[in-house]
């Protein structure tokens, strides 16, 4: 079996685990702080580690197609060395956000900087298969 995407994959594959394990931990919190389902408020430890899972979720919604437009348009190996710093990101950004709310600053950037390459260098690859094509 042969799958052309190997490394693109297992980016995708660690930043769904990321993103179920700050599920996780929203269960846990939840849990400690009893803090009743569906309530989708509590103390502000409960809430920074829901917003984390929240933030998260909304990136994911980004990052993960335009990995795979570069992906598709670029070369795998290129898709997963600027990918992985997504999930890494998002893993910092949980650690300061967990600590305190003014702490997330760091690791969303650094998360927002591989979605921001993604996405340029997606687009110029596909303005350059168009001029390629002669569209």
């Amino acid at each position: 079996m042969s799958f052309a995407y190997p490394l693109t994959g297992l980016v995708t594959v660690i930043s769904v685990l990321v993103f179920f394990w700050m599920g996780i931990n929203v269960s846990r919190v939840r849990t400690k702080l009893n803090v009743p389902a569906p309530n989708m408020t509590g103390p502000d430890e409960f809430m920074r580690v829901l917003r984390v899972h929240e933030n998260t979720m909304e990136g994911l919604l980004i990052f993960l197609p335009l990995l795979w437009l570069f992906a598709l348009t670029s070369h795998d190996l290129w898709a997963a060395v600027v990918g992985i710093i997504y999930p890494i990101g998002r893993l910092l950004y949980a650690r300061g956000y967990y600590a305190a709310a003014d702490k997330r600053g760091t690791g969303f950037s650094i998360g927002l900087l591989s979605t921001a390459v993604l996405l340029l260098g997606s687009v110029y690859q596909m303005v350059m298969l168009a001029i390629a094509s002669g569209i």
